[in-house]
């Protein structure tokens, strides 16, 4: 994909070259679109080739540009007089675009999409991948929304468009995704845009305004680079009761690591050596990185109720149950005194999963990877339902057939 030194606004009605625009543009959409797709998001993008190109899986198109506001703005105000700009839309709302630069992109309803009967890389196009484009259109708003917080700029819209790869047929974020794709307010200050509406709004186009207009686009291009990183520190610490609980332990810190999140594993028992566990403890209160607590413990669980009585920070029981006695051991971990405050989850993952909520709150690349995670089991569920239906057509179809025959 290879970006020019031009940039247009109106369908192309207004054009001019800007020079430096297209590794501007280049770099602005390698970032985001690694940071979607470390966060699991499945996009045409592969790799930054040069400074003006990038490496992207082949796909057929789709023509339809999906955009997603958060706040009202621009030609949806025209569409929708009496609605007030600034207008906040909980959750943020989907329109879509039909891409013909002679009707000016009209919008179109799922139902037409549906009815146009698109076919791509031998994907028909019905209401499983209209559904599927837009849960992908939220989320991937979404993840790019609270990663420009930190920035403190306000992530107002987005316009994204999808293809089907032709290799794995399946429909992947593709095209770009630069300051010509957004509106981006820092502050949430529509007077300091730095997107292309910079562009738009000129009344002339001089070469001290394209200059004006250029620096908006470095401006984003630098910081959208930090998108990639987080100043917030974090980590969970498994404390197991005995060794022989180890595997237990070893897929709770699998599990942290798809979020990206460190964990050690320790060994210490609060019934037999309470006075070690409360030095672990303070061991990892005292350097300051916020930590999660994650209490395995068979039998009788002392662990997650000590650690929940002598410290602030977060504690969960991930209690390894046996098949004789779980059910009996689990109320250990259920049943606390008052002023303890630790919940129980049987499920390793589940207990890392309950830590990167936690640390998600304020670090944007593990929220990322949370609300992604949330987005590929929807999918994986949509298109599930959608093959046993086509199995259940198949086999009705068989059937008639028979009975027809008879």
């Amino acid at each position: 994909m290879q970006s020019k030194d031009q940039i247009t606004a109106g369908n192309a009605a207004r054009k001019d070259r800007m020079e430096g625009k297209a590794a501007i543009s280049n770099t602005t959409t390698s970032c985001v679109f690694q940071l979607l797709q470390e966060a699991g998001i499945k996009t045409a993008f592969v790799r930054k080739q040069s400074d003006t190109a990038f490496i992207a899986a082949h796909c057929e198109m789709i023509p339809i540009e999906w955009v997603c506001r958060r706040i009202a703005t621009g030609s949806f105000l025209k569409r929708n007089p009496g609605v007030k700009e600034g207008y906040k839309f909980y959750p943020p709302k989907i329109e879509m675009f039909f891409k013909d630069d002679a009707n000016n992109d009209p919008q179109w309803s799922e139902e037409q999409i549906i009815e146009a009967k698109f076919c791509f890389a031998g994907l028909t196009i019905g209401q499983t991948e209209v559904d599927i484009m837009s849960r992908s259109t939220q989320a991937i708003f979404e993840i790019l929304e609270k990663a420009w917080q930190p920035q403190n700029c306000t992530l107002v819209d987005l316009k994204i468009e999808f293809g089907v790869n032709v290799l794995t047929k399946e429909i992947v974020l593709a095209d770009v995704i630069d300051n010509d794709s957004w509106r981006l307010w820092p502050a949430g200050d529509r007077s300091q845009q730095k997107d292309k509406q910079s562009y738009r709004d000129l009344k002339e186009v001089t070469p001290e305004a394209l200059q004006m207009v250029k620096r908006n686009f470095e401006w984003v291009s630098e910081r959208v680079e930090l998108l990639l990183k987080t100043k917030s520190q974090g980590r969970v610490v498994v404390l197991m009761g005995s060794s022989s609980d180890l595997s237990h332990c070893e897929k709770i810190k699998k599990a942290c690591a798809t979020f990206g999140i460190p964990c050690e594993l320790r060994v210490t028992s609060a019934h037999k050596g309470p006075d070690e566990t409360l030095r672990i403890k303070a061991e990892y209160e005292g350097d300051g990185i916020p930590t999660v607590f994650v209490a395995v413990a068979g039998r009788s669980n002392g662990l997650g109720p000590v650690m929940s009585g002598n410290t602030a920070y977060p504690v969960v029981n991930c209690p390894p149950l046996s098949a004789d006695w779980g059910t009996q051991d689990v109320w250990s971990s259920l049943r606390l005194p008052s002023g303890l405050s630790c919940p129980t989850t049987l499920s390793p993952e589940g207990a890392a999963q309950f830590a990167a909520q936690i640390f998600g709150l304020n670090n944007h690349l593990v929220w990322a990877k949370l609300r992604s995670n949330m987005l590929n089991t929807w999918i994986s569920l949509k298109q599930a339902d959608k093959k046993l239906r086509e199995c259940s057509l198949g086999t009705n179809t068989k059937t008639t057939n028979f009975w027809g025959e008879i």
